[in-house]
């Protein structure tokens, strides 16, 4: 518990400024595969402050989200507003949201590398415990070189992302999109400069 407490002051600490850490626009990936987005719903997982619900909003789904900072989420439900779009957001940790089964179309996951391996095992299960047969998995993540560079990301390279470990944490999918590559982002100051990315977009079969 005190492990917990420790990461949501921190993150609390980290959303309390007067921009928005990671930009208002949503993440450059997941914005390169708005043609796969057919309407439905859609979960965005630890979205912080909701650039990336807001936009899939944008582009007429009906999207849930949650992060466990309400400091973030604050900033969230402003920008949505300010959009003039709806997102439905709950203040919860991974562990703690309900998880319906097969409730998504599309489960959007975008640079949430804060769980070591025995936690990203139970968190994956539960991602795709919510995509409905034939949904899509969205996930943006950094590479193992961005140790390199150290714009972003968890630092250890355990919590780090490679195209086979996603791909061997969902066999039942149809790999539409798996990729590494090195870009310059601009996200906010929370992620700025050249990174190593890993994409991935499969469907559930």
């Amino acid at each position: 518990m005190a492990k917990f407490s420790k990461a949501l002051e921190r993150w609390n600490q980290r959303f309390s400024i007067d921009t928005y850490l990671f930009g208002q626009q949503a993440n450059h990936y997941l914005q390169a595969q708005k043609d796969r987005l057919q309407g439905g719903k859609a979960l965005a997982i630890a979205d912080g402050e909701g650039r990336n619900s807001v936009w899939l909003a944008e582009q007429g789904l009906q999207v849930n989200a949650f992060d466990f900072s309400p400091i973030a989420l604050e900033k969230a439900k402003k920008l949505a507003q300010q959009k003039n779009v709806r997102v439905d957001f709950e203040c919860s940790d991974w562990q703690s949201y309900a998880w319906p089964k097969s409730e998504y179309d599309y489960v959007v996951g975008i640079f949430f590398q804060f769980a070591d391996p025995d936690e990203r095992t139970e968190l994956f299960a539960k991602m795709d415990h919510s995509l409905k047969p034939g949904g899509l998995m969205i996930i943006q993540g950094y590479g193992e070189k961005q140790l390199q560079y150290k714009t972003g990301g968890p630092g250890v390279i355990e919590n780090l992302y490679t195209e086979s470990l996603l791909k061997k944490a969902f066999p039942n999918y149809e790999i539409l999109d798996s990729c590494t590559y090195e870009k310059e982002i601009e996200e906010g100051d929370g992620h700025d400069g050249m990174s190593a990315l890993v994409g991935f977009v499969a469907r559930k079969l």
